[in-house]
């Protein structure tokens, strides 16, 4: 029961993407292809909104839910990680046509094959897991 609002938020986020047609296969092969804006524009969208909350995060000492004040630690910045780590998403994103929220949400409406996709995520982050310690960060 203590966990209903996270459920109630979730299903609520998923309408939204599904009515902005944000998982849809289609919008994703548009944006591939550059022939649309349309997911430009809500990523862009997403961005600029995470950059002036999180400036007003700091600016403000916002504190968390549990009280504690929320903080930002820096990471290194190298530009190869980044890459490679786009690049490596990018592909997953353009093969299934889904990145890993919209993947439930897929399931979701009924598109089974999406099991597949999330069961390959997992398996990848679990694989991750093992070599973390031998991959250079």
């Amino acid at each position: 029961m203590k966990y209903i609002k996270y459920l109630v938020l979730g299903v609520f986020f998923g309408i939204v993407l599904s009515k902005a047609e944000v998982v849809s296969w289609y919008r994703i092969y548009e944006m591939f292809r550059f022939d649309n804006f349309h997911m430009y524009g809500v990523i862009g969208s997403a961005i600029a909104v995470g950059i002036a909350l999180i400036q007003l995060i700091k600016s403000t000492h916002m504190k968390s839910l549990t009280g504690s004040e929320i903080s930002f630690t820096p990471k290194n910045r190298s530009i190869a990680r980044y890459l490679l780590g786009g690049i490596i998403f990018g592909l997953g994103w353009a093969l299934t046509g889904a990145c890993p929220g919209p993947m439930f949400i897929l399931v979701g409406q009924g598109v089974g094959v999406m099991l597949v996709v999330i069961a390959s995520a997992i398996a990848g982050t679990f694989v991750y897991g093992l070599l973390r310690d031998r991959l250079p960060h």
